[in-house]
């Protein structure tokens, strides 16, 4: 059978690009892509350049920005922090959340995901929930019981309209920023075993959640990446800095498309 979702990749800059060089990006990128529309492609830059990237983009409405996190709270005394009102009045379609950095050095549990997706579906924001494990948790064999109860955790109470429009993005922690990415069947295996979980809670949507493959994501492994039966799209770090390589990594998703036609 035949994929049918439409392939999301998204650019998340990570701690990266002033205004001026997100405005930079986004000019040379349009440049190269003009007018591709078969892959659903996401910007997200830190909350200083969201602005910038929002103007740069202008009216078209083939790229879509993201921002990296925000709190689950409308307003309020939480220094430091953005709500997802702030983010849709810029405006942001998506948000990216609980991702193994935010995990890792800023103390994120899937319970605040969970209260991080609730507010962004209220905010009628498309959240990019992360999930993934580490080398040890994988050398242990527990990647299923670690995916399982992130997924768990952070889609708690959502109803299937909301888990439908969420995407996950499977981050094998091990592989994020090191130059090791997992093997086709790797990132396949743990993206079937997403969409059972999936399927468990919301069985009427399962199929149609995209779930994006996240860990040192390349133009060179990317066509093999996509041409896997539950791999819909890349979460991209390093490789999303620069325009071109970038686009390289749009384009082969963008071929695999054309395929399957």
């Amino acid at each position: 059978m035949i994929n049918q979702r439409k392939p999301i990749v998204a650019a998340n800059w990570k701690m990266n690009k002033t205004q001026s060089e997100a405005s930079e990006f986004v000019s040379a990128y349009r440049k190269l892509a003009a007018g591709k529309g078969t892959v659903d492609v996401v910007i997200v830059p830190p909350f200083t350049a969201l602005p910038q990237t929002v103007t740069a983009l202008g009216s078209q409405d083939v790229i879509k920005v993201g921002a990296q996190n925000m709190h689950w709270k409308d307003s309020g005394a939480y220094t430091g922090e953005i709500s997802a009102m702030m983010l849709r009045a810029l405006p942001v379609d998506y948000v990216v959340i609980g991702h193994s950095e935010r995990r890792q050095y800023f103390g994120e549990t899937d319970e605040t995901v969970n209260k991080k997706v609730k507010a962004a579906h209220k905010a009628r924001l498309k959240p990019i929930v992360c999930v993934g494990e580490s080398l040890e948790q994988r050398d242990a064999d527990q990647v299923g019981e670690v995916l399982k109860r992130q997924i768990e955790g952070g889609l708690k109470d959502l109803t299937d309209r909301q888990i439908g429009e969420t995407v996950v993005a499977y981050e094998p922690i091990w592989a994020i920023g090191t130059g090791r990415t997992a093997s086709p069947e790797q990132a396949q295996e743990a993206h079937a075993f997403i969409r059972k979980t999936l399927s468990e809670i919301a069985a009427e949507t399962a199929n149609r959640i995209r779930i994006q493959y996240g860990g040192s994501v390349k133009p060179d492994n990317m066509a093999e990446l996509i041409s896997q039966e539950d791999v819909d799209g890349a979460l991209v770090g390093g490789a999303a800095l620069e325009a071109e390589s970038f686009y390289g990594i749009v384009k082969a998703a963008a071929e695999y498309v054309e395929t399957q036609k």
